[in-house]
């Protein structure tokens, strides 16, 4: 276990962030983590009495019976236990843009490629829960099993309440601007170009020091994100486990009259009052919790000879289906890396896929798309809708010849969120003055290069014929 936190903080707490934040390492790992020394029972999980007077309260990511490699759950040992709030009711107004069951009656479908520009951040006073909103998404957090894509843009910190999501995980990519998130098991700082994964059920603020902030979120229902199995690559290579981390133990013991838990249930914003703050966790153990990780430390793999690779080569995190192979939601990353492919187009071929791509931009500029796709944009290419390079990407990369060099790509972070279900789209995406209505004009140009006569027809039909004899 690493060195405790001991820092506590009476008042305003999570609104100040220390810079030298600890944090555990591991995925999957069990960790134990104490604010107090002696504050973690021993030998047992619920005592009669607790050290210091707490209460044990579990957390359950899975059912009791699922096998002991799938099971999550944390213990916490805190000051008062969560139960201790008024009656949920609906959060007025309540929020129109968030979707978690996805049919005929609030989404669309559309198989059209799509893109949108960067959204610009809201003039009035808007936090992380307010600006969320959906872009698309498959399924019923109701029946356990799909998935949501929304962005975010906020301005300002939440204030006297937390949020919990009762649907399913979220994995929230910051795209500009840091986020301070407090959680019940300790505090995170999550820059651009790391991303953060709040499991279901915990209760957290997203404060902003940097003023306005922008970003991704991917949310699953009914399953868990996993690391992927790395097969023929062996032992090591994609996001180690090692680079995963875990907040270490931080609680707050005071009065917090009027704060308010607003849960997200069924897509659904509800409210619920009490007078204490939810951060009163003086110790926990367990492997349900929060993580972070930073992106520059993924290890890419890559071609070494001809043809480009399938982009499943990058994926950092896999939310897996039953069926073995198929993700109901994989988290792939393009990072800086080297192309050395040797006779070979290297950007992205030309494809359409039984699966459909989401994909998001954080910084630099993305390899297949020469113009349109910014920082802080969004673009969505369902099943099987082909797509590819645009036109000045294939024109340029065509011209070099097969006697281009080795080159580096730098400067940039792309990513995908990437499923096997048939996203429906939010009307207020598709109606947005954000969206590139343009966007499929960027291979308008794309032209045919076919070119041959009959000689050469009837001289490849004669070689063909001779080796075939």
């Amino acid at each position: 276990m690493e060195k405790p936190a001991t820092e506590v903080i009476k008042g305003d707490g999570w609104g100040r962030f220390p810079d030298d934040l600890e944090y555990h390492s591991g995925f999957g790992n069990h960790f134990e983590s104490e604010a107090i020394a002696g504050a973690l029972p021993r030998g047992q999980n619920s005592p009669l009495i607790c050290p210091f007077g707490l209460y044990a309260e579990q957390i359950s990511g899975t059912s009791f019976t699922s096998p002991r490699k799938l099971s999550q759950r944390s213990w916490f040992y805190r000051i008062k236990p969560s139960v201790t709030h008024e009656p949920f009711w609906p959060r007025e107004p309540s929020h129109k843009k968030l979707v978690s069951e996805f049919d005929g009656s609030n989404t669309v479908a559309n198989p059209t490629q799509l893109r949108w520009k960067p959204v610009d951040i809201p003039d009035s006073p808007t936090d992380f829960i307010d600006g969320l909103y959906t872009i698309c998404g498959a399924g019923s957090s109701f029946l356990r099993h799909g998935f949501a894509i929304h962005m975010y843009t906020a301005n300002k910190s939440m204030d006297n309440c937390a949020f919990c999501n009762a649907d399913g995980d979220f994995l929230v990519v910051p795209q500009q601007g840091r986020l301070w998130i407090t959680t019940e098991c300790g505090r995170f700082q999550v820059s651009p170009g790391e991303i953060v994964v709040l499991p279901q059920g915990f209760r957290f603020v997203v404060d902003l020091p940097d003023g306005p902030s922008r970003g991704y979120v991917a949310e699953v229902f009914g399953t868990h994100f996993q690391l992927p199995d790395l097969g023929p690559i062996g032992a090591n290579g994609l996001a180690a486990s090692r680079d995963f981390l875990a907040p270490t133990a931080w609680f707050e013991d005071c009065p917090r009259p009027g704060f308010t838990i607003i849960q997200k249930f069924g897509g659904e914003l509800f409210n619920a009052r009490q007078d204490f703050s939810p951060f009163n966790v003086v110790a926990w153990h367990g492997n349900y919790v929060p993580y972070k990780y930073d992106l520059s430390k993924f290890c890419p793999y890559n071609t070494v000879l001809i043809d480009h690779g399938d982009p499943s080569i990058n994926t950092v995190l896999t939310a897996p289906t039953d069926k073995p192979g198929v993700a109901l939601l994989d988290f792939v990353i393009f990072p800086p890396r080297w192309l050395v492919a040797e006779h070979t187009f290297r950007p992205p071929y030309y494809h359409r896929n039984c699966m459909s791509e989401f994909m998001g931009l954080i910084y630099g500029g993305y390899e297949a798309k020469a113009d349109g796709f910014l920082p802080g944009g969004a673009s969505l290419h369902s099943c099987m809708t082909p797509h590819g390079p645009d036109t000045k990407t294939y024109e340029a990369t065509v011209a070099r010849g097969n006697e281009a060099g080795p080159h580096k790509i730098t400067d940039t972070m792309a990513f995908m969120f990437e499923s096997c279900l048939m996203p429906r789209t939010c009307p207020w995406a598709l109606d947005s003055h954000f969206r590139d209505l343009d966007y499929y004009q960027c291979w308008i140009g794309l032209k045919s290069h076919f070119s041959h006569d009959k000689t050469d027809v009837k001289s490849n039909e004669l070689q063909n014929g001779n080796k075939s004899g």
